[in-house]
């Protein structure tokens, strides 16, 4: 599309704690970013869908949905201008929390069926 921008990757040692961004769309096609605060790595070898433990802290978003919801799978997680991940899971005791799966893994994934 003609708005699209190209965003470098990173790999799994590159991703730390603190300040993020989802990208997801919640109406209208319009994709929009949201603040999150990674809270929790579990630096892998092998893929796991869980590797990334975040909480919403923009409060628009939260305002919105109250946190994670039906839909946002697959939203990509930015951090230092670099994607890391997708959403995955979202924390079912409380919203607010979610579950990320490494960019690196996605990438790779041939080398891990």
């Amino acid at each position: 599309t003609p708005n699209s921008k190209l965003i470098s990757t990173a790999n799994i040692d590159e991703v730390h704690k603190g300040a993020a961004q989802i990208a997801t769309v919640l109406k209208n096609d319009k994709i929009e970013y949201y603040d999150i605060k990674i809270t929790h790595l579990e630096k892998q070898e092998k893929m796991s869908t869980k590797g990334i433990t975040f909480e919403v802290t923009d409060e628009d978003l939260l305002n919105k949905t109250n946190g994670i919801i039906q839909g946002m799978s697959g939203s990509p997680i930015i951090q230092d201008n670099k994607l890391i991940g997708a959403v995955t899971h979202v924390v079912t005791n409380d919203v607010r929390k979610g579950y990320g799966l490494y960019i690196e893994f996605m990438l790779n994934i041939t080398e891990q069926l």
